[in-house]
């Protein structure tokens, strides 16, 4: 049984705000140091001591909330930027960052709306069709996912991000030409887009095309220590039964993290299945149990290199401890019937 990863990018939504981190200006007067004598020891405290003297200036509230948008704290964010569209309702940079802190807190309706309110308030701006874009994507509303980012396309035909996201709803729903197109469309205009490169590598290789290779090539140039663009790699090579390039892209992955149970694992895998070096395996195969002492598929393909190696009571003992992990593993209950008669 070969333990593939199938390494699929998950959707990655923007939390932080969209609008540049602004210059804290404002009225005339307002630029004017503290009083006290001492300075703020952060942004955060510098302008919570000036929306404590001015609880009525929306944007000390929006900039705050941009930094809680940051931190992860959606729930300040939220709070503030309600304050702050009770002072001004006509500021579309308001919405924005207050659907940011929306999202961070799962509320994917009310963030949706509140990036409409963005778009009718300013219908130039494209990031709240990108957004939207993405939640839509993220809620596989397919159809309205492509009418956003052909949106964003209206204003600016040249926006890689809108491309890639109509290659991940081609994806999706299966229509893969479409989706190599739009992805090819993504690093033609942004050679240095590594996601692009990778879906492209993930869509040939799916294919069993080589060109995949050149993909993933171009992506572990953009990031040398990625662990998705090696494995990935790795696996091609393996389903090509180019082993030992199989091998020294697991080898690779284990020198970036060591503690990666997958490339132990495939590693122990082709020596077992491929190789028939068992002992090696078992070496493999232990490295992948002690990175996860649960590992159901480490333990049954240890014992099978137990097994074949004639070594009967390590093998029943490997089989024993994944039935301890997952009773109804009928591989293991075969083995350890095999190896009791």
């Amino acid at each position: 049984m070969n333990r593939k990863r199938n390494f699929l990018f998950s959707l990655i939504i923007l939390i932080g705000s969209s609008v540049l981190f602004p210059a804290c200006g404002g009225k005339k007067g307002e630029e004017k140091k503290p009083e006290a004598s001492v300075q703020p020891a952060s942004e955060l405290e510098r302008l919570n001591q000036l929306i404590a003297k001015d609880s009525r200036n929306p944007d000390y509230l929006v900039q705050r909330a941009r930094i809680y948008n940051s931190q992860k704290q959606f729930q300040n964010a939220l709070n503030d930027m309600n304050a702050a569209i009770g002072l001004d309702s006509t500021r579309a940079e308001l919405w924005m960052v207050k659907a940011d802190a929306l999202f961070g807190l799962v509320q994917v309706p009310l963030a949706m709306e509140a990036f409409k309110k963005v778009i009718s308030l300013d219908p130039k701006s494209i990031e709240p069709y990108l957004k939207l874009a993405e939640l839509s994507l993220y809620i596989k509303e397919y159809q309205q996912t492509l009418n956003y980012a052909n949106g964003a396309l209206k204003i600016d035909s040249k926006k890689t991000k809108a491309y890639f996201i109509k290659g991940f709803v081609y994806k999706e729903t299966n229509d893969t030409a479409r989706a190599i197109s739009s992805f090819q469309t993504c690093v033609e205009q942004e050679p240095q887009y590594y996601e692009a490169h990778m879906q492209l590598g993930i869509l040939y290789a799916a294919k069993k095309n080589k060109l995949a290779l050149q993909y993933y090539d171009n992506a572990l140039r953009l990031k040398p220590n990625s662990i998705e663009a090696l494995y990935d790699r790795g696996m091609f090579y393996q389903e090509a039964e180019d082993y030992n390039k199989a091998m020294e892209d697991y080898n690779a992955i284990l020198r970036i993290d060591p503690k990666n149970k997958e490339a132990c694992f495939n590693l122990g895998y082709i020596h077992l299945a491929y190789l028939k070096v068992y002992r090696q395996a078992i070496l493999h195969f232990t490295q992948a149990i002690r990175c996860d002492s649960n590992y159901l598929e480490a333990y049954y393909n240890r014992g099978i290199s137990f097994e074949n190696l004639g070594d009967i009571d390590h093998a029943a003992a490997d089989y024993r401890k994944a039935l301890a992990i997952y009773p109804k593993y009928e591989l293991a209950r075969k083995g350890l019937e095999r190896v009791r008669n």
